[in-house]
């Protein structure tokens, strides 16, 4: 049996899609930076020079989740540079030796950023990304069309948006614990629109992208398919939790202000703002359906919260 290759096997989707993709019978070699517990190999940094030769033997499917992450304050002397050494550079150097090496598909984990930071957004529509990261993504997805024409390894681009699930971080887990802590948060008047997906999703349908024959060459949105406001986000952490919402209605301009005042326009805007993702090109292409609604992405979540120690 040919191996799945999954870089960045030991990180927040890493972990449950390597799970996913165990529990559906792949043979799945975990790829990963620094020595640890479950990996099969250590590739070192990656870059433009990283050599794949060893984790790519005997795999006919790479699924690329590995990337330079984006971050709220970047401390790089030039971030644009420092995303695309690992995000542009690194996969396409991955996605050349892939092809050498006779790998069939490369899934490509992308993000919503390409897209942009406020809109609804479908697979089609052009990339007009705002930031390093989204600019470094969406390089590389255009790299990589550009291998699979010259050497015919199937590419398939996965963009979620904002990724939840039991291990989250940044700004989901601060959500989390402000709710259940009681403390006054001032989007009761906030009516904007955000597509999440939970990681059980997102692993679903990488896991089917690997696999299916229509989805090659193409690209796809996912999300849980419940678009929800952040006050309405709120409501549901708080029921989960067994918590009121102490939602204040401080009207967007204010909150806005105050996000220049503090430095904080982008964290703020993120929770004012709509973005949303159409996934019915997934669903009607793979006949892909979410195994988690968005209720239960949140239960899970908030299990796993429960359980964690450093609350």
């Amino acid at each position: 049996m040919s191996a799945v290759l999954v870089t960045g096997a030991n990180g927040f989707v890493g972990r449950t899609l390597c799970q996913c993709l165990e529990a559906s019978g792949k043979q799945v070699r975990r790829a990963v930076r620094r020595p640890g517990p479950g990996a099969d190999v250590v590739v070192g940094d990656i870059g433009p020079a990283t050599d794949w030769q060893l984790a790519l033997e005997g795999c006919s499917t790479v699924i690329h989740l590995a990337a330079r992450v984006h971050v709220m304050q970047d401390t790089a002397t030039d971030p644009l540079a420092a995303f695309r050494e690992v995000n542009t550079h690194g996969t396409l150097n991955l996605a050349r030796q892939a092809a050498r090496q006779g790998v069939r598909r490369l899934v490509f984990v992308s993000s919503v950023k390409v897209n942009g930071e406020s809109g609804a957004f479908t697979g089609r529509d052009q990339p007009a990304p705002e930031d390093p990261y989204g600019c470094s993504k969406a390089e590389a997805e255009l790299g990589l069309q550009a291998i699979s024409k010259e050497t015919g390894i199937e590419i398939v681009v996965v963009r979620p948006p904002l990724v939840y699930g039991p291990g989250v971080g940044a700004n989901f887990l601060r959500l989390v614990r402000a709710v259940e802590r009681g403390l006054p948060l001032p989007f009761g008047a906030v009516e904007n629109r955000r597509s999440l997906v939970y990681i059980g999703n997102l692993a679903s349908a990488i896991a089917i992208c690997a696999d299916h024959p229509a989805a090659a060459g193409k690209t796809y949105l996912v999300s849980d398919g419940s678009d929800v406001s952040t006050r309405e986000l709120v409501q549901l952490i708080a029921r989960q939790l067994g918590r009121s919402p102490r939602l204040v209605g401080v009207p967007a301009p204010l909150l806005r202000l105050a996000g220049r005042i503090f430095g904080k326009q982008q964290e703020i805007e993120r929770l004012l703002g709509s973005l949303t993702v159409d996934s019915g090109e997934i669903r009607r292409d793979l006949g892909w359906i979410p195994p988690f609604t968005l209720q239960q992405g949140l239960e899970q979540t908030i299990e796993w919260y429960r359980r964690t120690d450093d609350r």
